[in-house]
């Protein structure tokens, strides 16, 4: 029987997905010759009404065009399927005579492919392909897309910093995350000493108090003329509820399709800007929320996260040829390795940043988060040095 390999993208689009994309296209093809590659517009949903693009058929100067553009090419989708979508996304795929499905994305991704491998009983191999700029994968020691964000945060906060020297001042940038505050850490990636920003991070793995955010603004502010906040979207109260509900009022919470209380939008923004200003009069305080920029910026696409990311792509093929699963990046002896993993181990889990990530009794990153930030985020920019 002829192979035929269907391709889908799901979640947020990231600055390389596309080449998870066309990774697994090209290993196709040179594996599996005269092999149908159909790619699924809209993720699952594509799947599901067989909307579907003939990518064998693309020349290779066209998927290398593809593969560095940022975003995703096919389309992406948060559809997250139940008993009989999966019922009609199965269907899907057997009208197209699907011999492999290879799902782009996070853990709701390997959710969908472990719920479809369950139901399909065997006659498809479903492959997890990594994706997510927030680095919560189980299994990976990081994941694509989340380098190539996590430089962009990196040097917003390098840049911040150097303009609050000059004009002082309180600032605070929101970063994405609603559960692992992994990006919101790289915001420390490239500080050049224990002076420079940021100098209070808040993430979703600790409670977060308004009283004690005010006072360790004002002690930051008091010792150094200035304080640079780096702040979770999903940094959440005592209780466990997001921050933005405690601090915007219901009627003006925005939700989506789910029900989850939409972290991306301004209006935590405006709410942290109005809290300091209220508590501190007097002192300069600017928020920004940077929502979707660090994700898919072109201006800031990490090599090494568009090669492994490709290399992920590559190595989905192996792991359809193995009977499916999840493929995780892992660390070892220096270098990042793609391996086969159980779908089970990663559907729906969240990997959070570590506990010895964080200082045991400030808002701020460890030595050892810095260790690993800076394995992945090789200073590009030094300020101390000439540009000469």
């Amino acid at each position: 029987m002829s192979e035929t390999f269907v391709i889908a993208q799901g979640g947020g689009p990231t600055a390389v997905i596309n080449q998870t994309l066309v990774g697994t296209v090209i290993e196709t093809r040179r594996r599996y010759p005269g092999a149908r590659v159909l790619g699924a517009r809209h993720g699952v949903r594509g799947v599901r009404d067989g909307d579907f693009v003939d990518l064998a058929a693309l020349p290779d100067e066209e998927l290398q065009r593809i593969a560095a553009t940022p975003s995703a090419a096919l389309g992406s989708t948060r559809d997250k399927p139940d008993a009989g979508y999966c019922d009609a996304i199965l269907k899907g795929l057997r009208q197209a005579g699907a011999t492999a499905f290879v799902y782009i994305g996070g853990n709701d991704t390997a959710g969908t492919q472990q719920i479809l491998a369950e139901a399909a009983g065997g006659d498809i191999a479903f492959v997890h392909a990594p994706k997510t700029i927030d680095n919560d994968l189980v299994e990976s020691d990081h994941t694509p897309g989340f380098i190539s964000a996590a430089e962009f945060v990196a040097g917003a906060f390098l840049s911040i910093d150097l303009d609050f020297r000059a004009l002082p001042g309180i600032y605070v940038g929101i970063v994405m995350g609603r559960h692992a505050g992994f990006l919101t850490a790289a915001a420390a990636a490239w500080r050049q000493d224990e002076e420079s920003a940021p100098h209070l991070v808040y993430v979703p793995e600790r409670a977060f108090s308004a009283a004690r955010f005010i006072d360790d603004v004002r002690a930051v502010a008091s010792r150094h003329g200035r304080c640079v906040v780096a702040m979770s979207e999903g940094a959440a109260t005592e209780d466990g509820r997001p921050l933005v509900e405690s601090l915007v009022p219901a009627e003006r919470l925005e939700r989506d399709a789910h029900g989850n209380i939409q972290l991306s939008g301004g209006d935590l923004g405006m709410a942290v800007e109005q809290l300091l200003k209220e508590a501190i009069p007097g002192r300069r305080a600017r928020v920004d929320t940077f929502g979707y920029l660090p994700r898919g910026n072109i201006a800031t696409i990490n090599p090494t996260d568009a090669r492994e990311a490709f290399e992920a792509g590559i190595f989905a093929v192996e792991a359809a040829a193995r009977g499916g699963g999840s493929v995780a990046l892992q660390y070892e002896n220096g270098a990042t390795i793609p391996r086969l993993v159980p779908l089970a181990d990663v559907a729906g889990k969240t990997r959070h940043l570590p506990d010895d990530f964080l200082l045991p009794d400030a808002n701020q990153v460890s030595a050892r988060c810095m260790t690993y930030l800076q394995r992945l985020l090789p200073r590009r920019f030094d300020p101390a040095k000439p540009f000469v």
